[in-house]
């Protein structure tokens, strides 16, 4: 069966390159037809469901996840439900239903829009579809880096942003298959949401009190346990940016770039813009541009006249 995600373009940014001092590469998985990496792992598990039968697809997300799965479900043929919590932004969820699927609020955060989904699969026996929590999941993410791996030479480190973790748990996996187990990871959260920073600095899995912040694609309490035990074990370095710093790489990139990101993909890309001595000691850094549907030409407008 054919992938549901594509081969997206990697690509030497010579303004974040100039800015830097360093080569940095972009991994625009902005360009995914679902809007973010996000098809990749939630298209494979999607596709193995259909493939066992399965009739009715159940999703929690903020958005990118539940995008992801309604996008899978229309190009499958099966009905999704996708259950989202209240901070979830009208027009994304308009996108939701855009695709076919049923969209259900649930809940203030995502854990609790997650319990009603896990509770309607079990019973209409249908497929639940963690937004990152699944070892299917991280084996369709690890492609990125399999992608990369083709086109160029070792880069001398990674940087994406976390949210539950799914991304991480992919790249660890595909940086294994190549042969690059030891290249470093840059992961990066803001301030309202950095469930695996908390963790780390713990060692032991930690859920945060509340989520908060504009970064809402990040809202994850507490971090997939998997994420936090590869990250444990892998050279993992844990960065935490603040929103004004997400946004402002949004603005940024928008200008510089022609690409309209949101903040939990302004994350990684700040330490770029504003953060560039946390990739000191790497001369060619590949960024992970993870996307994201939840943002729109006013959002960027209006953070730049509240810049002004």
């Amino acid at each position: 069966m054919e992938a549901l995600h594509i081969r997206t373009p990697l690509v030497e940014s010579f303004p974040l390159s100039k800015r830097t001092g360093r080569r940095v590469l972009l991994k625009m998985e902005n360009l995914q037809p679902a809007g973010s990496f996000k098809i990749r792992g939630i298209g494979l598990l999607c596709q193995q469901g259909k493939q066992d039968g399965v009739s009715h697809f159940v999703s929690s997300s903020g958005g990118n996840a539940g995008y992801a799965a309604a996008y899978a479900g229309r190009k499958l043929g099966v009905q999704t439900t996708v259950f989202v919590p209240e901070t979830t932004p009208p027009d994304a969820r308009r996108k939701i239903a855009s695709q076919g699927a049923e969209v259900k609020i649930a809940g203030s955060v995502w854990d609790e829009a997650d319990a009603e989904a896990r509770a309607l699969a079990e019973k209409v026996d249908g497929l639940y579809i963690s937004p990152f929590d699944h070892p299917l999941i991280w084996q369709g993410h690890a492609t990125i880096v399999d992608e990369i791996a083709r086109e160029m030479d070792k880069p001398d480190a990674i940087v994406l942003s976390v949210g539950g973790g799914g991304l991480l748990c992919g790249v660890v996996e595909g940086l294994q298959r190549n042969g690059w187990q030891d290249m470093p990871i840059l992961a990066v959260e803001t301030e309202g949401t950095a469930s695996l920073a908390a963790s780390l600095k713990q060692k032991r899995l930690v859920t945060l009190d509340k989520i908060t912040g504009v970064a809402t694609s990040l809202g994850a309490k507490t971090v997939a346990r998997e994420a936090f035990e590869r990250a444990s074990r892998h050279s993992v370095q844990s960065i935490v940016v603040t929103d004004e710093e997400a946004i402002d790489a949004c603005v940024q990139f928008a200008d510089e770039h022609r690409c309209l990101v949101e903040p939990a993909c302004g994350a990684s890309l700040a330490l770029a813009y504003s953060r560039p001595e946390s990739l000191a000691g790497a001369e060619t850094v590949v960024m992970i541009v993870c996307g994201g549907i939840g943002i729109t030409l006013d959002k960027i407008q209006g953070w730049r006249r509240a810049k002004q």
